[in-house]
């Protein structure tokens, strides 16, 4: 079963990432891209998760959620991984991981970083240089934002207005468009692991008061300030616990 990292607090923002086993492109064809999406979709119906945004690539996913209080992530995560898992495996006659065991779950502040955050997401598979542009690859939010479907949308699109302070989806169209087209400037197109491997990003204040809700555990938590952004990440060498 799938868990988080142990740093996950209820009620955040959260970009989380969730590899293959050892890295393997077990998502490789569409068909079983799709049923990822498929049991997200699900996870949405029978735990109420709040999606903004999502990629589903050929060894990973990037999933960007609203936790509420009722451990929505932690039971969608675990239906959506086992599923998926389960009938790969069946269809291939295999045995084994699917998944690696725990996903990286980083807290994200609403906002600027959170813009940041969505446009890093859709830059995926263009940083991978499998496609151009995010709206050539069909597994991800960006076309559900520029053409909402009108069955089956996964995005909360009036809780991602709110959290990036647009005032309706028109203008949520528009400025998601300038976002990424600054996104897609050939120098910001690099590998930014403050989204994958930081436990948060955000101001000042937003990283002070994760360090305090996660208490004791964040004891010994590094702070990082790049370019006005507070990382909150692990210690880059050895610690003594303070006994």
């Amino acid at each position: 079963m799938p868990i988080a990292n142990r740093y996950f607090i209820l009620g955040h923002i959260w970009n989380i990432t969730h590899s293959c086993h050892k890295q393997e492109f077990l998502l490789k064809f569409k068909r079983d891209r799709d049923r990822w999406l498929y049991w997200l979709w699900e996870a949405k119906k029978r735990f109420g998760l709040t999606i903004l945004n999502y990629i589903v690539t050929s060894n990973h996913i990037h999933l960007l959620v609203q936790d509420g209080y009722k451990q929505e992530v932690a039971k969608s995560m675990q239906l959506i991984a086992g599923r998926t898992a389960q009938e790969f495996n069946r269809r291939k006659n295999r045995k084994g991981a699917f998944w690696e065991d725990r996903y990286h779950a980083t807290a994200v502040e609403s906002g600027e970083n959170l813009i940041k955050c969505l446009v890093y997401i859709y830059l995926n598979m263009v940083r991978a240089g499998v496609v151009q542009s995010p709206s050539e690859w069909l597994q991800s939010g960006f076309n559900e934002i520029q053409s909402p479907p009108e069955k089956y949308q996964l995005i909360d699109r009036k809780k991602l207005c709110q959290l990036v302070d647009v005032k309706s989806d028109d203008e949520l169209k528009k400025n998601h468009l300038t976002w990424v087209k600054e996104g897609l400037i050939k120098s910001q197109i690099v590998r930014d692991e403050k989204w994958t491997g930081s436990l948060a990003v955000g101001g000042k204040l937003f990283a002070e008061k994760y360090i305090e809700a996660v208490g004791i555990k964040a004891k010994y938590r590094e702070v990082k300030v790049i370019d006005n952004c507070h990382l909150v990440q692990e210690p880059s060498r050895p610690y003594k616990i303070d006994l």
